[in-house]
């Protein structure tokens, strides 16, 4: 009787690997008969090529063993038969001879120089530790940080005591990552009027650079809207962490006319630790409700989320919020964006990119 060997146990081929080697093949055998091929029927196979490739895996699973290929980002390399294997769950994604896998949902991972929005999770002696949706809470230094009046001088025993004045547990703010630690956590700093606590508007959270629709980095991340309906304007905050804050633009015009210019980041470092709300209209709130309607339907259909795409959604919500009020006579409810209106939605600002 033979003996029986108990090895590690492997997945089937992938169908879509079978096809792909078959189509290549196809592909030759026609560019032998044919003799030379054009650069762009060539691109096209490609892409087409790398469209069938693509497949959704899970951890553990054999992407391919063919030695041509190099492992990327969501894989690794097996020991014993130097095949690549997938990490994490997502799309198996090829660049030229590179097989990386997108994961579906993936913590965010800070880089120097990405604005982020956070929120305080605790306060220790000389600095806070903020969650910014990474897989290490950030550190943000009292150092780091701009004094109340703009004073520049070295921070003492007392400033620690009032650390809470500053920020306190669940504030949010806006920092940008300074530096990154060897254990992948990040070094947040708010020295600057445009950074800071937030206060007066609406936190919502989406994914963010790690993978499918969400906030990818862009030119501009915060910026200011004049919306419709007497609105007026409103600030937008597009954190690269997915965390994004809608809120009503604050106004600086009472310190323009009664403090000089010399003076006036002095005067104004003085307001930006409060935690008092200020009145926002109800037109305001309308507004600021379907930015982020807005937005939640740009996530869900899978597209990126950034100031172009933001303002393109905004201008396609009005039009239907103009067609549906027709329709529905004025009633309440034809500004929802959810469902079926959150897909045509997205079509709209899809095809006015397009034009």
């Amino acid at each position: 009787m033979a003996a029986i060997s108990i090895t590690r146990p492997e997945p089937a081929p992938l169908l879509d690997e079978l096809m792909a080697s078959e189509e290549e093949k196809s592909i030759q055998s026609q560019s032998d008969v044919d003799g030379d091929t054009r650069m762009e029927d060539s691109h096209t196979t490609t892409v087409t090529r790398s469209h069938k490739i693509k497949t959704i895996v899970t951890p553990g699973e054999v992407i391919t063993d063919d030695p041509q290929w190099m492992r990327g980002h969501g894989t690794y390399v097996s020991p014993e038969d130097h095949s690549i294997i997938a990490t994490v769950a997502g799309t198996v994604q090829k660049t030229n001879k590179l097989l990386s896998v997108r994961p579906f949902r993936a913590r965010y991972t800070p880089e120097i120089g990405d604005l982020v929005v956070g929120r305080i999770a605790e306060v220790q002696t000389k600095r806070w530790r903020v969650d910014v949706a990474a897989p290490l809470l950030a550190s943000l230094p009292l150092s780091s940080i701009n004094l109340p009046g703009g004073i520049l001088r070295k921070r003492t025993t007392t400033d620690e005591l009032q650390i809470r004045t500053f920020f306190s547990e669940g504030d949010l703010l806006v920092a940008e990552v300074q530096s990154i630690h060897q254990d992948g956590s990040a070094s947040l700093h708010t020295r600057s009027l445009k950074y800071g606590k937030l206060r007066n508007g609406v936190f919502l959270s989406v994914s963010g650079t790690g993978g499918g629709g969400g906030v990818v980095r862009s030119r501009r991340q915060v910026w200011t809207m004049n919306t419709a309906h007497g609105g007026g304007e409103v600030d937008v905050v597009l954190g690269v962490n997915g965390y994004i804050w809608i809120a009503k633009h604050a106004s600086h015009e009472n310190h323009h006319t009664s403090v000089s210019i010399t003076r006036l980041e002095e005067t104004m470092s003085n307001s930006i630790y409060s935690s008092q709300n200020g009145v926002i209209d109800p037109s305001t709130r309308r507004e600021m409700a379907r930015i982020t309607g807005c937005i939640t339907a740009l996530v869900e259909h899978g597209v990126r989320v950034d100031e172009d795409m933001v303002m393109r959604a905004y201008d396609a919500s009005l039009e239907m919020s103009f067609e549906g009020n027709q329709e529905a006579g004025g009633e309440e409810g034809s500004d929802y964006l959810g469902g079926e209106r959150g897909r045509r939605l997205v079509e709209l600002a899809l095809g006015a990119m397009k034009e």
